[in-house]
């Protein structure tokens, strides 16, 4: 009987229990009755060594044997610099979902796994790249507008110094630094902008609108001074005739030598 007793408990460890204790099972929202995964740590796991070959690169990692491919995304982004989302991890030629574990499919120490980059992530690193560097040179042309500027406001400033101590300035010079600006300000318009770019142009617009407006009203001012000392000659008054005609002076009385009579004469 004690034979038999032993046959029958050595039967039940072979079906439960394995070495160091039982296995615990879970049930997942599928139905499906799994074992129960243990946490990732080393006290509680033995750890493995991989092999991921990603392109022309290869890591090895250590990670708990009992560990899903979702934690060796994590671990893998700090070796690649790619976020988990955007990794793909094959074994034995299929893709792995993020909760499978690695010693259930037979992931063991020194298995090589191959890591690729999702695709439309891919593309959509190019795509900024590409809008990187397009933001780049949108602001290294504006740059070289924002220099021009700087040189024409210069000259901005020494016109209104003129104009304020009293000289008088020629109406070309305001249509030539006017037309300069004009010049700077349809280059800003022809770059395309996008970001950090569109605000730097954006500001570089207003300031050569407020140089050309600050123009505008030297020109003015200009005009009104000098266009008021021609005002001092003595007026010209104009005396208006019946004939709605203006005239200097009152026209003429000239003498008749016509007599009127009212002396009739008749005729047979």
């Amino acid at each position: 009987m004690k034979k038999s007793s032993s046959a029958s408990k050595g039967a039940a460890a072979n079906d439960g229990v394995i070495k160091g204790g039982s296995i615990d099972w879970e049930l997942r929202p599928g139905g499906m009755l799994v074992q129960k995964r243990q946490p990732l740590d080393s006290s509680s796991s033995s750890m493995i060594k991989i092999k991921v070959s990603h392109g022309s690169y290869h890591h090895e990692v250590t990670v708990p044997a009992q560990s899903t491919f979702g934690h060796l995304k994590m671990v893998l982004t700090s070796e690649t610099g790619l976020e988990p989302k955007e990794q793909r991890l094959l074994f034995r030629g299929k893709e792995k979902e993020d909760e499978e574990c690695l010693h259930m499919v037979g992931v063991k120490d020194m298995s090589k796994v191959i890591l690729l980059e999702d695709p439309a992530s891919k593309e959509r690193k190019l795509e900024e790249m590409h809008k990187s560097e397009d933001i780049s040179k949108a602001c290294e042309a504006i740059s070289k507008v924002r220099t021009e500027v700087d040189k024409l406001y210069q000259k901005v400033v020494a016109l209104e110094t003129t104009v304020c101590g009293g000289a008088k300035v020629e109406d070309k010079e305001f249509a030539i630094l006017t037309e300069l600006l004009m010049v700077q300000l349809l280059k800003l318009d022809s770059i395309a902008a996008e970001g950090e770019a569109k605000g730097q142009r954006r500001v570089e617009v207003r300031r050569v609108q407020s140089y050309v407006d600050t123009i505008d009203n030297l020109k003015a001012r200009n005009f009104a001074a000098f266009s008021n000392a021609g005002n001092n000659a003595v007026p010209v008054i104009w005396e208006a005739l019946e004939s709605g005609v203006g005239s200097l002076k009152s026209p003429t009385s000239f003498p008749t030598s016509t007599v009127i009579t009212q002396n009739w004469e008749h005729f047979e």
